[in-house]
């Protein structure tokens, strides 16, 4: 079997079948995103399987200090995904943990740690495994429309997805990307951060969302949910107090953005 590489990462041929990690943000609050993730993949002859026992992918107890915790529920997962097929999150910051800390976690356990390299190996976050296992193209068939993309830490940082976010916008031949301000910054979501520290987060997301709103762009696009709905929900409490109807922020996960730009939905 043929295997491309692209820096660091080695790359399977265009598979058959993957399975999804939906994530928690998108299972519990985006479900849309994960129905677009599938629709994109099944469009281009892919078999999608989503294993309903998925459950976390263990980053909020890992970033938060708790090994022993965050190792727990990783296991759960190390024990579901058995196929050789190729793992597919649509997010950044959980393709990271498991891509990169997984095998880290079970280090002191050989069939374990095993078992964790195999499956890190097969973890694609979305926009990466568009680009570089499905060699996604598709044309463009919404209106002209200037965007903003905000990419999570973790996605910038540990998977370097952030460059294949911009190449599907930009294969799209009427969105133009304009660039924010500080475009690497935190949104101030950061997991349980936003929860630790609220009053540093919102003076985080704030800047943000004026950096955004600065470029003209008429919405935000972002593979990760966990940003979005940090960014749209300050940029809502900010229309809410200057008496708007309508967000003049609104946000939209990439994987729903290019279904609809590709389908031609401009609703």
């Amino acid at each position: 079997m043929s295997i491309a590489t692209q820096g660091s990462r080695r790359y399977p041929p265009k598979p058959t079948d993957v399975y999804l990690f939906s994530t928690c943000l998108v299972d519990q609050f985006t479900p849309e995103a994960g129905l677009d993730t599938v629709r994109l993949l099944e469009r281009e002859g892919i078999r999608v399987h989503y294993l309903a026992q998925q459950t976390c992918c263990g980053q909020p107890a890992h970033s938060s200090g708790f090994s022993d915790e965050a190792r727990a529920v990783a296991l759960q997962q190390l024990k579901l995904f058995t196929q050789p097929w190729p793992v597919v999150v649509p997010s950044g910051s959980c393709g990271g943990m498991m891509h990169l800390h997984y095998p880290k976690l079970f280090a002191d356990d050989p069939v374990l740690h095993a078992q964790a390299v195999d499956l890190a190996e097969r973890v694609f976050e979305l926009t990466e495994f568009l680009v570089h296992v499905v060699n996604f193209s598709q044309p463009d068939l919404g209106p002209t429309s200037t965007i903003a993309l905000h990419t999570s830490c973790h996605a910038r940082r540990e998977m370097g997805s952030h460059e294949t976010s911009v190449a599907l916008l930009d294969s799209l031949a009427q969105v133009k990307v304009v660039e924010q301000a500080r475009i690497e910054e935190c949104c101030g979501f950061g997991g349980t951060f936003a929860m630790r520290y609220p009053a540093i987060s919102e003076a985080i997301v704030t800047d943000k969302v004026a950096a955004l709103r600065a470029t003209g762009a008429a919405r935000v696009v972002s593979a990760d949910c966990g940003c979005l709905l940090n960014i749209t929900g300050r940029a809502a409490k900010q229309d809410e107090l200057a008496g708007h109807a309508a967000p003049t922020l609104p946000g939209e996960h990439i994987a729903s953005f290019l279904w609809r730009r590709t389908t031609g939905d401009v609703s």
